[in-house]
């Protein structure tokens, strides 16, 4: 038995993930998500599980903070359950983009665990809207564990959450996807206006 408390191993394994994060990838993110917004083009954000919960959290970022259209298709829980139930859950995202008339000024970011796989039948629904942003031009920017999977290939930046300990893949890319998003939120090419606590004395 490890004389380390679980929380300190947690706890370590944060540190070392985050002086992996490659903050490149970051910087090419946030210049490419700057330059949609600039072209004025709108962002649609893309999750499923926790994700859902990041993309909707995130769209509210980057809407108050970086002054940008955005939207979390899982946000309407109607239309999502009702194209589940009619069409299938793999098209709940390609049809709502279609609807949405997702063209090349636009951009789609992705949060995803292992970044989708078809052959795996893992997250098909986040692969076929990627597959259909790339063939209308719009740009893919992703935060994503493991080995990036389809997001990887489909994405202009992709941002990877590095694997620390196989056993928590999971939390750390989910807790450290929201970290990255926050960052790109404040940073000086897509933050617009201040936080309520840092504009309040």
């Amino acid at each position: 038995m490890s004389d380390v408390s679980f929380s300190q191993q947690f706890v370590n394994e944060g540190i070392e993930l985050l002086q992996k994060l490659d903050a490149a990838s970051i910087e090419k993110a946030a210049s490419g998500l700057a330059a949609a917004r600039d072209r004025g083009g709108r962002l649609f954000i893309l999750g499923v599980g926790g994700s859902a919960g990041h993309a909707s959290h995130a769209v509210n970022d980057f809407r108050k903070i970086c002054g940008w259209e955005a939207y979390a298709p899982t946000d309407n829980v109607s239309e999502l359950t009702a194209r589940t139930n009619d069409e299938g859950w793999d098209t709940t995202f390609i049809e709502w983009l279609k609807t949405s008339r997702l063209g090349a000024n636009d951009a789609v970011l992705v949060f995803s665990v292992g970044g989708g796989n078809r052959e795996k039948n893992v997250s098909v629904n986040l692969v076929r809207a990627m597959e259909h942003a790339n063939e209308v031009g719009a740009k893919v920017f992703s935060i994503v564990g493991r080995d990036g999977g389809f997001a990887k290939q489909a994405s202009e930046a992709c941002v990877i959450i590095p694997t620390i300990h196989g056993d928590r893949v999971t939390p750390h890319t989910e807790g450290f996807a929201a970290v990255v998003w926050h960052l790109l939120v404040s940073h000086p090419l897509l933050q617009k206006t201040k936080t309520k606590w840092e504009s309040t004395k």
